[in-house]
């Protein structure tokens, strides 16, 4: 990211990313890993029964074939489950997330959904019949990673690749809210199979990134959630059962009367000249808020770290700390009016923490500096909070 960050900065002058924008979408990233403290290896130890209970062959572990046969059976598995997460509104209700940014870089790879996890271990279980465990573990790594470096603008062409792999210039199609982008290109690591599949679109006009209909927030909780209630909402204005649980389970666009994906003609059409929403924020706001999304940062990796000797009680604690946090510094990019009461709460949180219990949020090595930022930061917030406060009693008056 440091050194996407870089060469954009000397190829165009351009910043390749906002504060907004990035700690959002490192935010999702992190806040998609904290279930797996609470359901450790759900998707393994589901493909472990399928594999010890209903497995047809026994490959051979040294098998060059075996590697292949694990390869291409998890990027088939994952094209599907990409797949159906746009093509489901349940499951789309969790891609989203993915989507919302309208910026395209790096940090976008990790703009991910914390409930997707859910329901994407079911597309692995075709292939324990055939393919061991070991093998499944290590391809759906690979295939994570892979998809890391493909999220940007930088690389625009890699020749005969283009053909076989998936690759940054397919998968800007892919993030793109033009018409020609929707339902397109859902390969993982191969592009064949949207080839096969009839949803390969190659890339033309100028791609114009996000959603359809573009949130406009950075509050983590709604970027994450606003879609299940949308769904919700939605589903109570029909009186028909089979309508409402159309709503759930065909296409986002889909109407009563529509093609089960909608029509894409109703689409908002995008004129190129779209400018990603990044409201102005002071630059001294924007250092706060990187300092102590940086002071959470190290918070959840030390989480991590320690997640095998913590208790359940103090995981829960720690996970709604950084759940309060990662909120907080939303509101505050937000610039929304209860931003200043909601971190005056959350600098209190943090210092009690430190101060009172085992748990120590603040790095060691710099507790006295840190620690007087914080009590300066609880300071800020209160009196802001304050003269906020006293500013509506007189309105009112």
């Amino acid at each position: 990211m440091v050194l996407e960050l870089v060469v954009g900065m000397l190829q165009s002058g351009d910043p390749v990313y906002t504060v907004s924008d990035g700690i959002t979408s490192v935010s999702c990233g992190m806040i998609s890993r904290l279930p797996q403290l609470f359901m450790r290896g759900c998707e393994l130890t589901a493909y472990m029964f399928v594999w010890e209970h209903f497995r047809l062959v026994d490959l051979a572990w040294d098998s060059a074939w075996t590697w292949w046969i694990a390869f291409l059976g998890v990027d088939l598995g994952y094209y599907w489950l990409h797949r159906a997460a746009h093509e489901v509104a349940f499951m789309w209700a969790a891609h989203q997330v993915h989507h919302s940014s309208e910026q395209y870089n790096l940090s976008t790879a990790l703009r991910q959904s914390l409930t997707q996890q859910f329901t994407s271990w079911m597309f692995y279980l075709p292939l324990a019949l055939i393919a061991p465990p070991a093998f499944f573990a290590v391809h759906i790594q690979l295939n994570l990673l892979y998809q890391f470096w493909i999220h940007t603008e930088l690389i625009r062409d890699l020749g005969p690749l283009e053909w076989i792999l998936n690759t940054p210039k397919h998968h800007r199609v892919h993030h793109g809210r033009n018409i020609y982008c929707l339902d397109k290109n859902y390969g993982g690591i191969l592009i064949i199979w949207d080839r096969l599949f009839g949803t390969f679109a190659p890339e033309t006009d100028k791609v114009i990134y996000g959603l359809v209909s573009p949130i406009k927030t950075f509050e983590i909780v709604h970027v994450q959630l606003h879609y299940y209630l949308y769904l919700w909402k939605r589903s109570k204005t029909y009186t028909k059962i089979s309508n409402k649980l159309s709503t759930f389970l065909k296409g986002p666009s889909w109407a009563p009367g529509k093609p089960r994906l909608g029509d894409h003609k109703l689409v908002p059409k995008v004129t190129g000249k779209e400018v990603p929403y990044n409201p102005s924020w002071s630059l001294p706001l924007q250092a706060y808020v990187v300092v102590h999304f940086m002071l959470v940062l190290w918070t959840y990796h030390d989480l991590f770290q320690k997640k095998m000797i913590l208790s359940q009680f103090t995981i829960l604690g720690m996970t709604a700390y950084i759940l309060l946090t990662l909120t907080a510094l939303g509101y505050i990019i937000d610039q929304r009016p209860t931003a200043g009461v909601l971190e005056m709460l959350r600098c209190g949180v943090l210092m009690a923490m430190q101060r009172y219990t085992h748990v120590k949020p603040l790095p060691l090595p710099l507790a006295v500096p840190t620690e007087a930022f914080v009590s300066l930061s609880l300071l800020f917030w209160a009196l802001q909070s304050f003269s906020q406060l006293t500013g509506i009693k007189k309105k009112n008056v």
